[in-house]
């Protein structure tokens, strides 16, 4: 049951925590050391210690994570750029950590299976096909294995990626159908980590069984669920596993997704809602269709540029240039 105070309070911590708690003056300052460190290994082409670009990618993430919490949060300011910033960025790891699975293979990820599977929506959404694609490759190519390991507890990510692979008719682990238990088993006969896998996915599996409907009172319904759900979660804030981050807490991607691939196929959407959490800046950001690629962060072109010098099977050389 939804506790509106708990909620009010969460998520002022949710919007205070980028004043209050992470400054950006602090970001910013490991974002400028970081651009020390990747212009030194650049310039003397240090092949040698270019892992240290990759862990790099994270203080990217961060420093444009933070400018979107300012712009959107703190300033009331309505734009997705640093948003689209953040999602490239996590392709960029994913492409980067392909080259170390065999050189590295027990270095840690500096992205979830969560963040992979959020950027591959977000490419979706913004209408970024090509990069899309590649990614999804990514995925596909590499479930489970140590360069995206998959034992993920997160039921609203399983619930993206099944409705993903349905809308683009395709699939993985051989299905577009209770895509966690096939993955769970599969897991299992592998003998790979299932055990975070969710069995069911609450109102998550109630949504994939409808999303098609043309009744509008049914979808209505079920994004009432899906919110009410979302919300009881991030009010946990600090302290809930899904949804109690102060990245995406109070973010409900998971819905506007949902209201994006069926306004795609011409189905009945809602634009007005009385839930507070499709009324929070961030519910409320406008994204084109198709949204144009931002603006190359500096630091982001440099390692880039560096891997697709040094590495003819650096991923990104086999499509030319991307994001723009």
């Amino acid at each position: 049951m939804l506790n509106p105070k708990k909620l009010e309070i969460a998520y002022k911590r949710y919007s205070k925590n980028f004043v209050d708690g992470i400054k950006f003056k602090d970001i910013k300052e490991e974002y400028e050391e970081c651009q020390k460190e990747i212009i030194n290994i650049v310039d003397m082409n240090a092949v040698e210690k270019d892992h240290i670009l990759l862990i790099d990618l994270e203080s990217i993430s961060s420093y444009h994570l933070s400018k979107w919490k300012q712009n959107v949060l703190v300033n009331g300011e309505n734009t997705v750029e640093d948003l689209k910033k953040m999602q490239i960025v996590v392709f960029y790891q994913c492409m980067g950590q392909d080259l170390y699975k065999i050189r590295y293979p027990e270095m840690m990820t500096e992205y979830s299976f969560q963040e992979v599977i959020t950027a591959l929506i977000h490419f979706t959404m913004f209408g970024w096909e090509k990069e899309e694609n590649i990614l999804f490759e990514f995925i596909d190519n590499n479930l489970g294995s140590n360069i995206l390991k998959s034992n993920e507890w997160n039921k609203h990510t399983w619930f993206l990626l099944e409705l993903y692979l349905q809308y683009r008719n395709k699939t993985i682990a051989g299905t577009s159908q209770n895509l966690n238990i096939s993955v769970k088993e599969k897991f299992k006969e592998a003998g790979l980590r299932y055990d975070l896998i969710p069995k069911d996915l609450d109102i998550y599996k109630e949504v994939l069984g409808q999303w098609t409907t043309r009744d509008s009172e049914a979808i209505k319904h079920l994004i009432g669920e899906m919110s009410l759900y979302h919300s009881i979660l991030a009010s946990e804030m600090g302290e809930s596993i899904e949804f109690g981050d102060f990245k995406y807490g109070f973010y409900p991607y998971e819905i506007l997704f949902l209201l994006y691939v069926r306004k795609k196929l011409g189905l009945p959407v809602f634009n007005e809602f009385d839930e507070v959490l499709m009324n929070t800046p961030e519910a409320k950001m406008e994204i084109g269709d198709p949204e144009p690629y931002p603006e190359w962060d500096p630091l982001l072109r440099l390692t880039d540029n560096f891997y697709r010098k040094n590495y003819p099977e650096y991923i990104p050389n086999k499509y030319g240039e991307l994001f723009q």
